[in-house]
């Protein structure tokens, strides 16, 4: 073997390195790989308030009990009767776009959480979010 690299190889590495292009992380693959204790909550029919006041009993409950992943069925807002009201905004009011935000803004939910991110297809895909806890301490 040839331990010159050859004018190609060099070529790609520069391009590689100003490109924004990432390697992927292949241990925190393998770590998403495992089996994650995982939860679900379907918000279908529920208020704006009550699917909040819902959220925050669910994820104080799944950090307690060490689940890791939760998936979170808001459903996509088309049979939402938020059209009747016009003083309601369409895009806000709905489930999918309120819950994380309000979450977001929970700052003692937020200490529990790795990361809001939405769904796959098989769970739900635009109907539907995952949230990621940190382990208990």
């Amino acid at each position: 073997m040839s331990n010159k690299i050859s004018n190609k190889d060099k070529k790609d590495w520069e391009t590689f390195l100003s490109s924004d292009e990432k390697l992927p992380n292949k241990d925190h693959i393998f770590k998403v790989k495992k089996n994650l204790k995982t939860n679900r909550i379907d918000l279908h029919g529920f208020t704006l308030d009550k699917a909040n006041k819902i959220m925050e009993k669910f994820i104080n409950l799944s950090y307690q009990e060490g689940v890791s992943k939760i998936i979170v069925v808001t459903g996509k807002g088309l049979h939402s009767n938020v059209e009747k009201n016009p003083f309601v905004s369409k895009d806000l009011s709905i489930l999918k776009y309120s819950v994380p935000e309000y979450i977001e803004n929970n700052i003692e939910l937020m200490k529990k959480i790795i990361e809001i991110k939405d769904a796959k297809v098989e769970d739900g895909g635009s109907g539907a979010f995952y949230i990621f806890l940190k382990k208990k301490l």
